[in-house]
């Protein structure tokens, strides 16, 4: 393979189990909204650890991302709208500080090129136009195939998914009854 050793072969450019785990937070309160979530669903859910899962959802909280209800029946729901919440603005959160090469951090950078190269220049510019792609994507938009999102959860074994059964009403919209 290009004659890279084999070492080397690993992706590095790759988004962190943080965002990961945030973006599936909100994903899937946006999946069920307007119910509460508890953190073991998501756990549950995408077979990820609920001790990361708590961190996640806590920082979430704390940036006002979502609504955290406490107590038995306790959980968290989206506290805006999922069209409101961009998939950019989680991921610069959840990835900060974006330095995708040593010249991108003024205070640590050794490169001698700082200001003449080139290549630092064109990162930067793949570094805007990836995240105006991900500035266009919201919560809602990753969440828009609800039906085939939740019933994949629930055929991997992780979630009830929620959606009703034929013939009864779906408890997520108004007057829709769930036909096969």
């Amino acid at each position: 393979m290009w004659n890279v050793p084999i070492y080397r072969r690993r992706s590095r450019l790759r988004l962190t189990q943080y965002s990961n785990f945030a973006l599936r937070t909100l994903q899937l309160l946006a999946l069920r909204a307007p119910a509460i979530v508890s953190v073991e669903d998501v756990a549950r859910a995408h077979r990820i650890s609920r001790s990361h899962l708590v961190k996640v959802a806590h920082e979430l909280g704390r940036r006002g991302y979502v609504e955290t209800i406490r107590g038995r029946n306790g959980g968290m729901r989206l506290a805006r709208p999922a069209e409101e919440i961009t998939v950019g603005e989680i991921i610069r959160w959840t990835e900060a500080p974006l330095e995708l090469v040593e010249c991108f951090n003024s205070e640590t950078n050794t490169c001698p090129l700082l200001g003449a190269c080139h290549l630092s220049r064109g990162i930067q510019r793949a570094l805007r136009a990836f995240l105006s792609v991900l500035d266009d994507m919201t919560i809602a938009d990753i969440a828009i195939n609800r039906v085939a999102l939740l019933e994949r959860l629930q055929d991997a074994g992780g979630v009830d998914s929620g959606l009703p059964i034929e013939g009864e009403a779906d408890p997520f919209v108004s007057g829709v009854v769930a036909i096969k």
